[in-house]
């Protein structure tokens, strides 16, 4: 947990926008190629079909996305808005004393950054 922020300068998010976008590349060619190998090792021996090439492998992927996952957003309660609702739920049961012990804690937990001395 960061307390502190820390200032991001450009070269922060340059390597993000670099990094990102080579990570999703990376699994995408991760996963069609495990796919790919799974298919070819396994399927042609058990059932006797084909072998498949690396673009069929990820053209299963998306098929099994969309016919098992979808890409509808996630509907319901997430593990945040549980969690939200849990300590939302603890607080209304604290008694005013408990309450001003824990935000206390948490002040604590979480103090301002000291400005950096200036080196000259």
């Amino acid at each position: 947990m960061r307390c502190c922020e820390e200032k991001r300068g450009r070269g922060y998010w340059a390597k993000r926008a670099v990094f990102i976008p080579i990570a999703i590349a990376a699994g995408i060619f991760l996963f069609g190629f495990v796919v790919m190998s799974l298919w070819n090792c396994i399927l042609p021996a058990v059932i006797g079909v084909g072998t498949i090439t690396f673009w069929q492998a990820l053209g299963i992927l998306v098929l099994s996305k969309i016919l098992f996952g979808g890409f509808h957003p996630k509907h319901g309660h997430s593990k945040s808005a549980m969690h939200h609702h849990d300590w939302h739920h603890k607080w209304m049961q604290m008694t005013p004393e408990e309450r001003a012990k824990m935000k206390a804690e948490w002040r604590g937990r979480c103090q301002p950054c000291e400005p950096e001395e200036k080196k000259d």
